[in-house]
């Protein structure tokens, strides 16, 4: 059985207050709307990355603000819940953990931004900005860390660039 430990509530000024913040650009050769329906599929981040091995929404459609999922990250050691707090249908949306089965974040939230690359609407500019903010106990860590983290969730976009130009 999962433990869990509480995540202190987060709102977008976290994407410029946290001492962690990663953001990444991509381009996908595919149209918006495909780019969304990915995203907001069952699947979601799984379909494009084995950083993420599942995604369970715990809400019913139509998804919007407020809507929950849990998401387990490979190889399963870490799992996090989120509570939707943007959703801007076929644009994007955010996100701020609630709960995660490590004792390690005192924030923690996600922005996914989309938008057409280029006139003809056939790619995708894929916009994500990742902010965490450690417990006190784990800042130092998380500090030296950084780097990895920065590459490890940067990994993810890159797949998702990979994803996009096979199913093209």
């Amino acid at each position: 059985m999962t433990r869990w430990y509480s995540v202190e509530p987060a709102d977008e000024d976290l994407f410029t207050s946290a001492p962690h913040v990663f953001r990444y650009s991509k381009t996908f050769a595919a149209p918006p709307d495909k780019v969304w329906e990915s995203l907001a599929s069952d699947e979601s981040l799984a379909a494009w990355s084995a950083t993420v091995s599942a995604v369970n929404w715990q809400s019913p459609r139509p998804f919007g603000v407020g809507t929950t999922r849990e998401v387990v990250l490979a190889p399963g050691l870490s799992r996090v819940r989120e509570r939707f707090l943007r959703w801007d249908e076929g644009r994007g949306y955010s996100f701020a953990v609630y709960e995660a089965n490590l004792p390690v974040f005192k924030r923690f939230a996600e922005d996914y931004a989309i938008e057409p690359q280029r006139a003809d609407g056939n790619s995708t500019r894929f916009m994500w900005t990742v902010a965490i903010e450690p417990k006190s106990a784990f800042a130092l860590p998380f500090k030296a860390l950084a780097p990895v983290l920065k590459l490890a969730f940067g990994r993810m976009a890159a797949d998702g660039e990979r994803f996009f130009s096979r199913t093209a």
